[in-house]
């Protein structure tokens, strides 16, 4: 009788000892095979098992390849296993010897293969509907090679977004309510996306019919996918894939209105991805956007979470979260001097989190941050666009099912030949580049004369006042802003608009060339500011001006003037020889007439890329309740058409330079 407590692995050992009285050697290597160097040991992992390397195989095939041990193995029994069978076929086929047949055994106990199991994670976040090539964006189509790429590398993978995956998009995305970006994420395969401010800029209903498909309710240019794309019914699909959206609540019933984890199984290893938006979500979307819905504490969701999932056996989390900070220096795999949200959320979780990605601020950086126990924390963001791209390695003990170690890299993605563009997603892209032609040549409205970016020589220009007008007029209203001056970079002006121009009707602008002008897709943000704020967010326009600069601002300030374009409620002057931080005439400075109170605070409307102190604008970070507003595109469509006599240039009169 054999005793049950008897390992079966020593069972196998007594056999093979026994088995090899009676074995004869009856294979010879193949004379026309040879075995490298690198490889004339049989190893399995690292360990040495004791035996050379010999062919095996009439094709060459060796005694170590017949092992496989570099795959992936479920646990270390399963591998040992795997071996177990595999040296008895070959010692029956007159192979092997039961004496080597036990070294084998024993090497596979002592090897620690499968005691670990490798997954990757591929991770990005802010790719806001990019899916045309443009600038230093590369597309969706190189994108997906990317991903295809690290997928190859591991077939145990996940591919995951920490949000802002549409919305602020470019045309082609942005036409036809970002249908293109799901569409292409779908054939790209992508598993989770844990939702950002963005995914609410049109509010619950509409980020339900991204997640389970169906046709815009109103707009004409929905469900214009491929055919392969569109369901039975000839409708958008939906994203094949999760949403998550952990901390976010409907207000009637206090369920959430997505789910807050996602689960994927790696050869019986659970892991668990928690996704969620930022808190302050309200404070940067349009009150229509977040109608019904709360938004909780981030880290407090996730703890409450990790109960839960321990009850279910999950031992491995991933909090996929749209928040995140900025570093001082060290690239895009360094984290010097971290700063913003996410370095408390990360200092208040619960140590059973083993990773983070992080989004939002558009920064790339490659952190371990402290966690609740003090206990570092991988935290990562691979910037924008789908520019960069996150390589992340897992190693999960088989025993355990939690997290042993995690690696990371962030790779950009060049919009350039080095990244062949795949095939299928390129057929996404130029599919609905020609189906915009014809909305792209829609008329929104008139101008009575040319808008240019010509300026005075203060720095305005007259399309700039008018798009400052713009997007006053889009902000100002009690509750959507309550703005009083709205400021626009010079340099997101990007074309003028001509009154005449082959092929169009005089004083006809159509949304093709709105666009052109403005082809960032930013929202615009309203903010709160002091009126010295206000005064330094202008002296920051000339050269030589750093105060209010972070470390690792440039120390000689600007590279050159830029001034912002500014709306008619606003005048000043400023002295081009005054001294640095010093060139604005305080009494000068005036809102709708009246002088500007250093201590009163003011609304200021400003686009999502200054008010995060894009072009060196820093002062604008000292701006508080924060509410996000439409696309800048969406702003001046609205102010064309609300001026169907036609909008004028500009009278470049709200600024004034002195010597």
């Amino acid at each position: 009788m054999i005793d049950k407590k008897f390992h079966p692995t020593a069972l196998a050992l007594t056999c093979a000892l026994i088995g090899a009285l009676g074995w004869q050697y009856a294979h010879a290597a193949t004379p026309a095979c040879t075995i490298d160097a690198g490889n004339s040991r049989v190893t399995f992992g690292s360990h040495d098992t004791g035996l050379a390397n010999r062919v095996v195989g009439a094709d060459c095939a060796t005694l170590d390849d017949a092992f496989a041990d570099e795959q992936p193995w479920a646990n270390q029994a399963a591998f040992v296993s795997h071996v177990s069978r595999v040296s008895f076929d070959l010692q029956k086929a007159g192979k092997l010897s039961a004496v080597e047949r036990v070294k084998l055994l024993s090497a596979a106990q002592a090897s620690g293969v499968g005691s670990t199991l490798k997954v990757k994670l591929i991770g990005f976040n802010d790719f806001h509907g990019s899916v045309e090539a443009s600038g230093s964006n590369p597309g969706v189509a190189r994108f997906a090679t990317k991903v295809a790429e690290l997928k190859a590398a591991n077939p145990l993978h996940a591919v995951v977004s920490a949000g802002d995956m549409i919305g602020a998009s470019p045309l082609v995305s942005a036409l036809f309510h970002d249908e293109p970006t799901i569409e292409a994420m779908n054939r790209i395969g992508i598993d989770f996306n844990a939702v950002g401010n963005h995914e609410f800029d049109e509010g619950k209903a509409e980020i339900l019919r991204m997640q389970h498909g169906g046709n815009h309710p109103t707009d004409i240019y929905s469900g214009k996918g491929l055919p392969a794309d569109l369901s039975a019914e000839g409708q958008f699909k939906g994203a094949q894939f999760g949403f998550l959206a952990a901390n976010v609540q409907d207000t009637t019933t206090g369920q959430t209105v997505l789910p807050g984890v996602g689960i994927k199984d790696f050869m019986g290893h659970k892991v668990a991805f928690i996704g969620m938006t930022l808190e302050a979500t309200p404070t940067i979307v349009s009150p229509a956007g977040v109608a019904g819905l709360s938004f909780k504490d981030e880290a407090d969701t996730v703890n409450a979470l990790i109960p839960q999932l321990k009850a279910q056996g999950i031992e491995a989390v991933v909090v996929l979260v749209h928040e995140g900070g900025a570093t001082v220096s060290g690239g895009a795999n360094g984290c010097t001097d971290v700063s913003g949200a996410i370095v408390d959320i990360v200092k208040r979780l619960d140590p059973a989190v083993d990773m983070v990605v992080s989004g939002h601020t558009h920064q790339a950086y490659n952190c371990e941050l402290p966690n609740k126990a003090n206990a570092n924390v991988r935290v990562t963001s691979a910037g924008q666009y789908g520019r960069m791209i996150t390589d992340i390695d897992l190693t999960l003990d088989t025993r355990t099912h939690d997290v042993r170690s995690v690696a990371a890299n962030n790779i950009s993605i060049p919009n350039s030949s080095a990244v062949a563009e795949a095939e299928s997603l390129k057929a996404v892209v130029d599919h609905y580049k020609a189906e915009a032609l014809e909305p792209a040549s829609r008329v929104i409205g008139r101008i009575t004369a040319s808008l240019t970016r010509d300026t005075t020589a203060a720095g305005e220009s007259s399309l700039g006042d008018v798009i400052a007008d713009a997007q006053l007029d889009a902000t100002d209203d009690p509750g959507f802003g309550d703005a009083v001056v709205a400021l626009m970079n010079p340099g997101g002006i990007r074309a003028d608009m001509p009154y005449s121009a082959p092929g169009k009707i005089d004083g006809q602008v159509t949304y093709g060339e709105a666009f052109t002008v403005q082809p960032f897709g930013n929202a615009m943000v309203t903010l709160t500011l002091t009126g010295a704020d206000l005064k330094l967010v202008l002296e920051q326009q000339f050269t030589g001006c750093t105060q209010g600069y972070p470390a690792d601002a440039p120390v000689a300030g600007q590279p050159f003037n830029r001034i912002l374009q500014v709306s008619d409620s606003l005048r000043y002057t400023y002295s081009a020889n005054g001294p640095a931080c010093a060139k604005v005439d305080a009494a000068s400075l005036s809102i709708n007439g009246v002088m500007v109170d250093p201590a009163a605070s003011y609304r200021i409307t400003v686009n999502s890329f200054l008010a995060d102190g894009g072009d060196q604008f820093y002062a604008l970070r000292n701006g508080t309740s924060r509410l996000g507003g439409a696309v800048d595109t969406d702003a001046f469509d609205a102010y064309l058409r609300a001026n169907p006599a036609g909008v004028a240039p500009g009278a470049r009169n709200r600024i004034t330079r002195l010597p």
